[in-house]
Parts: structure tokens; C-alpha cells; sequence
């Protein structure tokens, strides 16, 4: 009996062998002879259906589904148990509804069809069976393998609701954000849960973040699943049996949203449209930053700060992490350590240097504390079911934990923010908010949180409390600095922190199998709508030597996020603490981030405005080519530029592919064909990087920091092709949000070479002026003799070739044509 029911239970369980016991679900921890079997329960078939606009509900009897055509690429499909849907209400999606053109309900003999012009869902009559057809091609994607169903949840109430769809032999995943392995998901199973994952490994599951979004490539073309539930979440894609795919989570609804591609591009698109792209940073914040747990007292942060200005090793920012604070009290300064902070701030930002500052959730239990005493009377604290407070141990001892999922302590947060940008600190970087707590790992199940009205236990709200923490940081910083744009940094989130911080990837290692590690994580939370995204440069726990962390600037200098940071027990790794010739590579590569930021800033923009993820790894690129599902390596910064870093110890050549089209090497010009591998030297003064034959990439003159002084010129590198390509500049005052009403420029240039000449337009967009007059030429790859170069139909005389045979001249910012003739 015990044997046959423990098996009973294996087969219903949602959990496996790398996912803890003590999840609440009573009938796996109770000892067998308590146990009631509880069976998980299906849509049978449908039995009733009814329309409401755009959302079609169909009903088995019992059990109701609803969907909900959201565009004409969108679908929202949700599931209430027995007919009751919970409040429709998401910290991922401010706004569900999007502009559908035309949608329609046909009925036939064994199926109900969902139109819109795009895709169609189907319901399948007899077992509820639902799928989804591109209207075009007739392929079908995202079809479930059973009926949805779920499984009560004894002890907390509620269910455990589950969906299977069928996983094709050729398909393959990506996606879920903050996951420590290959790029490609298939084969296996994944756990969301935000975890304080100090010093995790490879394939280490679940990390920090929790991004339930994934994207299904089949016979090259892409769909993607959005699960937006927020409880404990679970992921197998064909671990457990390869023809299948599943998700399911410990409570809350079964909500998702099937977005149709057919490409992967459009996919992340259409996630972005839902949950929010990443606001327009401040473009200091895109610089190159130095952080370290814990740069004191005052004098070390002064003589780091002097140490890059001395070196001329451009930095825009140095941070102070928890030991700045008195006692690790939040909003407090150590004024032993910090005895003027304003006047240090002030000094710092005088050589060009902004300061970021650390804030974390646990408020230490003190009543001559402030901010203790605040959150006290007025009840804003984090209280557990039998209304004790919630308390943990953390940086400052005991500790009480503001309920972020409440609006009035959002309010409030956000406001305690008011001293800081008072004395001229610049941003804020929130950590410890998954939210950690030592020993316990976490809050216990029951605390309880207003979920912004509709209360929810710790269950639910977990996941998005270091999500709704920098929301109340983002909105307080916004208000307080005025016109200015936030920066903010969170560890922890859910899907939608886009639309409030940056993120780093947690406490890595300085091991070459970490470098590997963020290069594929940056990647993955670029496609999962993450994209301000970069890593401890160097690791945070043990010690690199110069080659790793030169390998690890050089991959920094094109992660969105460029900062290094280490752990206080670690020797001190600023750029020049290798020596020669780490400290000059180092330069080199820092300064090519500040050439390149009007480029990497309108990356920015594209993504922003756009959706356009930032980071694009060759899956990405070329979906078609099925080697590509494997390839993770390299990626494009952008669309222009192919990175192609250095992560093994040593290297002094890697192998690379190039995608379709025709590639330029960036150091050498030299002209190479797409769709096919190269062996490439990387001696360690250099890593493969490559650009798009046909691309324009702007270039600024090397700075210290951002706005170190005017631009007299922007350098445009053009790089000849002979077929027509578009290439994009953005620019406005870099810091405020005026370009909300249009003050800004978007500049679109079209370049084409036909062999005996080439053709240079801009278009421009917007009302911004930029202080600059001239462009600098340098014209790579003409195949010809040059004759006569036009501007406007006015012949110019004033051009020359350099040694690397490279066109130079100028011309006027605002011009409309340029020919290039041959002679």
C-alpha cells in the first residue's frame, strides 16, 4: 500500500529532484498515513461558450477559460479552476490591450478558431486542447499536449496549475532571463524563485531574477510564452520527456500570453510591448563604472577617483557599498568614516566623477532610528499571518522589512530618498531584495503583503518584492531630482524591472568559467527584456590575474552595464592593478566604450523606443540556420557591431562565424564573407570584433568621463558595400527627459555602393541642436580610385587617403546627399 501510493505521488507531484520539500505542499511532507491522494484535475470538454469584445470565454461545466485577443501577434489565455477568475491585476503588464485590427470567433465540427489576421487559437472541442496557426503558412506552434489542469492546494488554498504543450524533435528554447547555462534551454528543467546565490555555479538553479518567458523556435520561425505568475514557478523543456514541455507554479493562476513571431526579433518585441522596454538611462550611466564592497573611508574613494584621472583611464562613476552607513542603517552616513559627504560628493563631481550609493530592504530594529521609527508608526512594515512583524537578520542585525507591494510605502521609500540626492549622489543601487535574510534564506511562506490592494502571502509576492523595492527608488528618484533620469540598479525582480533599473548578475567568481557565464547570461536577459544588463567585471569573490581580468574588460566594454566590483577579501582590482601591459590594454579597451558611446547610446535608444533588444546572439540573427541554436559565444552590440570575445585562458586564436552578409575586421578592415568561420588571432591586446559591411558607426573623441568637454566634430566610419544598408544616430542633452516632448534627433543614413561609386543620405527626426557643426569621414573599403566627392550636389576638393587607405574628408552636420565617385 505505502509503496504503490508513494508512487501515486511521484507521479503527481510538481516538483523534482532539485527542488526542496518544504514548498508548503502538505500531502509530500505529511507522513503517508495522513496522506489523502489528491488528483490532479483536466479541462474536460468545452461545453459552453460565450464572447465578451475581445476575450471568448469557454466553460466544461465547472472549470472557465478566457481568450483574450490582445493584438493581432497576442493572445492571453488564463484558467479559473472552478469559474471565478482571480483580480485581473499585474506588476508585469501595466496594460493588457493592445491595437488589434481585426478579429473573429468560427466554429467547425471538432474545433472553436480565434482569429486575427496573424494567428489563429485553437479550441479544441472534445479535450480542450488548445493551439495556436500562423493564418499564413499554416504552422503550428505552442499546441498543448494536455489539457490545462491543476491540483488543489490544501494547506494554503488555492491550486498548483499546470500546462504541457508538445515539444517538436528539432525544437529549440531561449529565454528565462537569469539562468547560469548553455543559451539554449532544451533538455532542461529551471525553477524560478529569487535567490541570494553567492558564488553560483554553472547551471546553479534559481539566481536572482525571475523572467517566465520563453521563446520556441521550430522550423525556423519563433513563438514565444509568457506564464506572468509570480508565485514559485517551473520550467522543463523535454527534460522529463522529450516530447514535451511544461510550466507550472505552486499557485495563482494559469496566465499566458502566446506571442507570435516568426521571427525571434519580433517575439522580444512583443514581449516588450507588454512588460515595459528599459527607460532612456542618463548617458553617464552607460559609462565605465568602479564599485567595491566597500571602498572607505573618504580618503580611499578620493584616491581611487585620482587614481583613474591620474592614469587617464576614462570612469564615470565610483560606488560606496553598505559600510558607508552608520551601522548599516539605510539613508545614514558613517561619520567616521565620511565626516562631509556632501563636500566629498561635490569634489568627486568636479573631476567628473558621479557616486552611486547602495540601499537595502532590512531596516534595522531601532527606536532611535528614523527610519525605523516611521516605518513603525505608521504600520509599514512587513507583518507575518499571526500579525507578529516579519524579522530577520541581516547587515544590521535585526532587522523589519517594508512591504513594497503597498503604494503608500512606495510613497514613502521613495521619498526617504530626499537627503541623499540632497548632498549630490547621483544613483542608487538596491541589493539584498529577493529579499535575503541570513539563515532562513528568505521571508517564511506566510507574511503576509497588500499586493497593491488585493493581499497575497509571501508565496506570491516574493518574487516581485525587489521588483517593487526599485519601482519606489526609480519614482522617488524621478521626483526628486526633477527633469533628471534616475539611475538605478536591482538585484533582484520580475518580469517589467526593465521599466524601473539595470541589473548585474549577482556575486560571480573570477574563473574563466565564469567569464563564459556572463557572456551567455548578458545575452539571455538581453532577449528575455532585460537588456541594461553587465556583470561583475573581474568576479566578485576570488582572485583574478591580468589575463582573466583583461578578457573581462574587454567583454565589459560591450555589456550594456560596464562595472567592476569585488568582495572586500579579494586584492584590489582597478584597471591598473595588474601592471604593464594589463593597465594599458585595459585603457585601450576602456576608451573604445567612449568612442564608441554615440553609437552604443543609440542602441540604447533603439531599444527603448523601439524594443529592440540590445544584445542579439546568433540564434537571434540567423533562426534558420539550426548551428546557431548552439552557437553562444558571439553576439552583436546592436546590429552593427559582432563581438566575438576571448574566453579561454591563454587564447592566442578562437574561431568565429560570421553571420550572412559581409563583415569588416574592426582593427584590420580587412573584408570577410558571411555565413561561414574564420580562425582569428586574439593576441590579448585585441578581441574579434567585426562590422557590418555598409554600417555607419559614429565615434566620439575619447573622454574621462561623459561630457568631459564639447564636441568639436563626430567621427562617421563608413564602411562600403555594394547593396543598400541603413544605419541610425540618436541624440539629445543626455541626462533629462526632454526628449519626451522632442527635443532629441534621430539621424537614419543610407548607405549604397554599386563599384564605381557611393551614396551617403541622412534623414533627420526631432528638434535637439547638437553643439557640433562638422562630420569627420573615414570612409573604409572603397573598392576605387576616388574622382570626386559631392555634398549636396556642391563639389568638394578637400579629401584625402590615410595609410590605412581610409577616405577623410567633412562636411556639414545637416547634409542630405553625399556621392563619392570614382575617377
Amino acid at each position: 500500500m505505502e509503496e504503490s501510493l508513494n508512487n501515486e505521488l511521484d507521479h503527481i507531484s510538481p516538483l523534482n529532484e532539485n527542488i526542496p520539500d518544504e514548498e508548503g505542499i502538505q500531502h509530500l511532507n505529511n507522513p503517508v498515513t495522513d496522506l489523502k491522494p489528491i488528483v490532479k484535475q483536466y479541462l474536460t470538454s468545452v461545453k459552453e461558450v460565450k464572447k465578451e469584445n475581445n476575450k471568448f470565454y469557454f466553460s466544461d461545466g465547472s472549470a472557465r477559460v478566457e481568450v483574450r485577443v490582445v493584438s493581432d501577434e497576442i493572445i492571453r489565455v488564463r484558467l479559473a479552476p472552478h469559474g471565478v477568475f482571480l483580480d485581473d491585476f499585474s506588476y508585469a503588464v501595466p496594460q493588457v490591450d493592445q491595437k488589434v485590427t481585426l478579429f473573429r470567433l468560427e466554429e467547425t465540427t471538432d474545433h472553436y478558431l480565434i482569429s486575427t489576421n496573424v494567428v489563429t487559437c485553437r479550441v479544441s472541442k472534445a479535450d480542450f486542447l488548445i493551439s495556436f496557426i500562423d493564418i499564413h503558412t499554416g504552422l503550428v506552434s505552442g499546441s498543448d499536449a494536455s489539457a490545462m489542469h491543476w491540483e488543489e492546494n490544501v494547506e494554503f488554498g488555492g491550486y498548483y496549475v499546470f500546462a504541457t504543450k508538445h515539444c517538436q524533435p528539432e525544437e529549440n528554447f531561449f529565454g528565462l532571463g537569469d539562468k547560469s547555462g548553455n543559451m539554449n534551454l532544451r533538455g532542461r528543467k529551471f525553477q524560478n524563485w529569487n535567490t541570494d546565490a553567492y558564488s553560483y555555479g554553472w547551471d546553479q538553479d534559481p539566481l536572482y531574477r525571475t523572467i517566465p518567458f520563453y521563446m520556441g523556435i521550430n522550423e525556423g520561425a519563433t513563438y514565444g510564452i509568457f506564464f506572468d505568475n509570480t508565485f514559485r514557478s517551473y520550467f522543463d523543456f523535454g527534460k522529463e520527456d522529450n516530447v514535451k514541455t511544461s510550466f507550472w507554479a505552486d499557485g495563482g493562476e494559469l496566465q499566458y500570453y502566446y506571442m507570435h513571431g516568426p521571427h525571434m526579433m519580433d517575439v522580444v518585441k512583443r514581449y516588450q510591448s507588454l512588460t515595459g522596454t528599459h527607460q532612456l538611462p542618463p548617458k553617464w550611466a552607460i559609462g565605465y563604472h568602479q564599485c567595491r564592497w566597500s571602498y572607505y573611508p573618504e580618503s580611499k574613494v578620493r584616491e581611487i577617483a585620482e587614481g583613474f584621472r591620474s592614469r587617464e583611464i576614462p570612469c564615470d562613476a565610483i560606488y560606496l557599498d553598505i559600510d558607508y552607513m552608520d551601522g548599516y542603517r539605510c539613508f545614514t552616513w558613517n561619520k567616521k568614516y565620511f565626516p562631509d559627504p556632501k563636500k566629498m560628493i561635490k569634489d568627486l563631481a568636479n573631476i567628473g566623477m558621479k557616486t552611486v550609493v547602495m540601499i537595502d530592504p532590512g531596516i534595522k530594529v531601532d527606536d532611535n532610528y528614523w527610519v525605523f521609527k516611521e516605518g513603525k508608526e505608521n504600520n509599514y512594515f512587513c507583518r507575518r499571518s499571526d500579525d507578529y512583524f516579519m524579522e530577520g537578520h541581516v547587515w544590521p542585525g535585526r532587522c523589519q522589512f517594508p512591504d513594497f507591494t503597498n503604494p503608500e510605502v512606495r510613497e514613502w521609500w521613495g521619498g526617504l530618498y530626499k537627503e541623499l540626492v540632497d548632498l549630490g549622489v547621483a544613483g542608487v543601487w538596491n541589493d539584498m531584495n529577493e529579499p535575503a535574510v541570513f539563515g532562513s534564506g528568505t521571508f517564511p511562506n506566510d507574511v503576509r503583503h497588500n499586493y497593491d490592494g488585493r493581499r497575497g502571502s509571501h508565496r506570491k509576492a516574493h518574487n516581485v518584492y525587489g521588483m517593487q523595492m526599485v519601482r519606489s527608488t526609480y519614482d522617488g528618484l524621478k521626483k526628486l531630482q526633477r527633469n533628471k533620469r534616475p539611475f538605478t540598479i536591482t538585484r533582484a525582480g520580475y518580469s517589467g524591472m526593465q521599466r524601473y533599473a539595470c541589473v548585474w548578475t549577482g556575486d560571480n567568481v573570477a574563473t574563466w568559467e565564469h567569464l563564459k557565464i556572463a557572456n551567455i547570461q548578458c545575452q539571455r536577459m538581453s532577449i528575455s527584456g532585460v537588456p541594461f544588463c553587465g556583470t561583475d567585471i573581474g568576479g566578485f569573490s576570488g582572485e583574478p590575474d591580468g589575463e582573466l581580468f583583461t578578457r573581462w574588460i574587454q567583454l565589459g566594454v560591450f555589456s550594456p552595464f560596464m562595472r567592476a566590483h569585488s568582495a572586500g577579501d579579494t586584492s584590489e582590482r582597478e584597471p591598473w592593478s595588474f601592471g604593464e601591459p594589463f593597465t594599458s590594454i585595459n585603457r585601450k579597451f576602456i576608451e573604445l566604450r567612449y568612442k564608441l558611446m554615440p553609437y552604443i547610446y543609440s542602441v540604447f535608444w533603439e531599444h527603448h523606443r523601439y524594443g529592440f533588444p540590445i544584445l542579439r546572439p546568433l540564434a537571434m540573427l540567423e533562426q534558420e540556420n539550426i548551428a546557431n541554436h548552439f552557437r553562444q559565444d558571439e553576439f552583436t552590440f546592436g546590429d552593427k557591431i559582432l563581438v566575438c570575445p576571448v574566453l579561454e585562458q591563454g587564447a592566442t586564436s578562437r574561431r568565429i562565424y560570421l553571420p550572412k552578409g559581409k563583415w569588416y575586421n574592426f582593427w584590420s578592415h580587412e573584408l570577410l564573407n558571411g555565413e561561414d568561420e574564420y580562425v582569428i588571432d586574439t593576441p590579448l591586446e585585441t578581441m574579434p570584433l567585426f562590422v557590418r559591411a555598409g554600417s555607419i558607426v559614429p565615434e566620439y573623441p575619447v573622454m574621462q568621463y561623459v561630457g568631459e568637454k564639447p564636441i568639436d566634430e563626430v567621427w562617421l566610419n563608413v564602411y562600403y558595400a555594394d547593396y543598400e544598408v541603413n544605419s541610425f544616430m540618436y541624440e539629445d542633452h543626455g541626462d533629462t527627459f526632454a526628449y519626451e516632448q522632442d527635443i532629441y534627433l534621430e539621424k537614419k543614413f543610407n548607405v549604397k555602393g554599386d563599384g564605381r561609386s557611393l551614396h551617403i543620405e541622412q534623414s533627420i527626426e526631432g528638434l535637439y541642436t547638437p553643439n557640433y557643426e562638422l562630420y569627420d569621414y573615414n570612409v573604409i573599403g572603397l573598392p576605387f580610385t576616388v574622382g570626386k566627392i559631392f555634398v549636396d550636389d556642391k563639389e568638394i576638393f578637400d579629401f584625402s587617403i590615410d595609410e590605412q587607405k581610409c577616405l577623410r574628408f567633412k562636411s556639414n552636420k545637416n547634409f542630405m546627399r553625399i556621392n563619392i565617385l570614382k575617377a
